[in-house]
Order: structure tokens, then C-alpha cells, then sequence
């Protein structure tokens, strides 16, 4: 494998898999990797043969063990203020118009966590252990580890997992919601592989669109999000993977879409 510190495979079946490969930091997201990050996500998201992208580190110990904190401790307020100014890779993954699946073990902590939380759907193995450590050293979440947390799994819990810094593991995370599915120890990749493959064989507009919707429900009051999703409904029959989807149905054959 090599030492670069991410890695993109796009196959056959439309999955791209992005792998966090800086095992020796336990995937911790410096300055390069993030970067690297956002451009990957850039060009995957202009690559019509992409349809779902699946996130995972290497090693056995983490997905991903925070930040690293070497890179900022000697930052000024304001030298973060301009940091945080940019564009971060929390937004750009949740921003990313194409299902996102993050493949969960060991350490998921800090950034890793709420780089976990920006995706769409989260499969760990029961190794998995995750903390919003931030509290440990005197900060709180700042990617979405109260935000994002807290429309997760609810006050309580977010309170509970960032004020106290404390681990909760695999099993508990799954419980609370955290966690969307849980599976055998090292089945997490494999796992979340073939829950994009489901998705990957349907229409990229219908995906696009229902992934749209969906992000609208915690954004909008219930009225005006079914107004929305009526919308984003006469897009899709509009489409021409629409039409095609409806015309294979009738015809009992199966639809050949072309993500227009």
C-alpha cells in the first residue's frame, strides 16, 4: 500500500472508497489530509460515475483519532478564527450531493467523530469506540459534535458524550442512534461496501434528490419540508431516469439509468 495519506479506489459497481491511510497517527486529520480530503470530494462529486462514496482508515487501532492537535496549539484566537473561515471538511462531506457511508472501528474521536457525523449513514464494528474528547483539554466540538450530535441522538445524550469526554462504546453508540448498524468485528468495511452497492444500482438523480429531501427534514418545519419533497419528487419524475424507471416497470424489465 502506499504512504500517501488518502486513498481513492473508485470500482466497477460505482463506489468510490476513500481510505484515511496515516495508521501510524491513527488517521488523525492534519492540515494535508483535510485538504486532500476536500479535493477528493471535489472530483468525486464531478465524476457521473460515482454514485456513492464509502470512507474508512487503516490500521487496526482507528478510523480516525481526532485532529492533530500539534498543528494548532500554537495558533493564535485569531489565527484559528481565519482557520475556521475556510472551508472545512465537516461541510464539504455533508454538503456532498451523493450518499456518504462511513465504515467505522476502533478510536473514533474529536474531528474523527464529528467527521463520522457528516456522513449520511455510520456501520461500526464492535470495536468501534467514539468520544467528543474535546472537553478533555479545555475546548468543545467545532465541526458538529454539539450540532450534529445533538440532532443524532438527542440533548441528553450529545450533552452526556461532550461534557464528559468519556468513550462510549460500540454497542451504547448503536443504541442511542449513533451508530446506524453494528456488525462483527473487521466486518465494517465489507458491510458498508454492500449497503452502497444497494444504493449505486438506482438512478445518481434519484439519489441526489432523496438525499436532498432527507437533509431538508432537519432543516425545515414539517409543512414546509413536504412542500419540498413534492418539489424534489417532480424533479425526479421529470427526469429522464424517471421516465426510464416508470417505462422499465411497465415494460417488467430492468431500468437503465443514466443519472440524467
Amino acid at each position: 500500500m502506499t504512504d500517501a495519506p488518502v486513498l481513492v479506489d473508485k470500482r466497477d459497481d460505482h463506489i468510490a472508497v476513500i481510505t484515511l491511510n496515516r495508521p501510524d497517527k491513527l488517521n488523525a486529520l492534519n492540515a494535508d489530509v483535510r485538504r486532500i480530503l476536500r479535493e477528493t470530494f471535489d472530483e468525486l462529486e464531478q465524476d457521473d460515475e460515482v454514485r456513492a462514496v464509502v470512507i474508512h482508515g487503516t490500521g487496526d487501532k482507528a478510523f480516525v483519532a481526532g485532529a492533530d492537535i500539534t498543528e494548532f496549539a500554537a495558533r493564535s484566537a485569531e489565527e484559528q478564527r481565519k482557520v475556521y473561515a475556510q472551508r472545512r471538511i465537516y461541510e464539504t462531506v455533508a454538503d456532498f450531493p451523493k450518499p456518504v457511508i462511513c465504515a467505522i472501528h476502533g478510536f473514533c474521536i474529536g474531528g474523527g467523530s464529528e467527521l463520522a457525523l457528516a456522513c449520511d449513514i455510520r456501520v461500526a464494528d464492535r470495536t468501534a469506540r467514539i468520544s467528543q474528547a474535546e472537553i478533555r483539554i479545555g475546548l468543545i466540538p467545532g465541526g458538529g459534535g454539539t450540532q450534529r450530535l445533538a440532532r443524532l441522538v438527542g440533548r441528553g445524550w450529545a450533552s452526556i458524550i461532550s461534557l464528559t469526554g468519556d468513550f462510549i462504546e460500540a454497542e451504547e453508540a448503536h443504541r442511542i442512534g449513533y451508530i446506524d448498524i453494528l456488525v462483527d468485528e473487521g466486518e465494517h468495511l465489507s458491510r458498508a461496501l454492500e449497503l452502497a452497492g444497494r444504493m449505486t444500482r438506482w438512478s445518481p438523480v434519484s439519489l441526489r434528490l432523496a438525499k436532498d429531501a432527507i437533509r431538508a427534514a432537519f432543516e425545515m418545519p414539517l409543512e414546509e419540508g413536504l412542500v419540498y419533497e413534492k418539489e424534489r419528487f417532480l424533479d425526479a419524475f421529470a427526469s429522464e431516469d424517471g421516465r426510464e424507471g416508470v417505462s422499465a416497470f411497465m415494460e417488467k424489465r430492468k431500468p437503465d439509468f443514466k443519472g440524467r
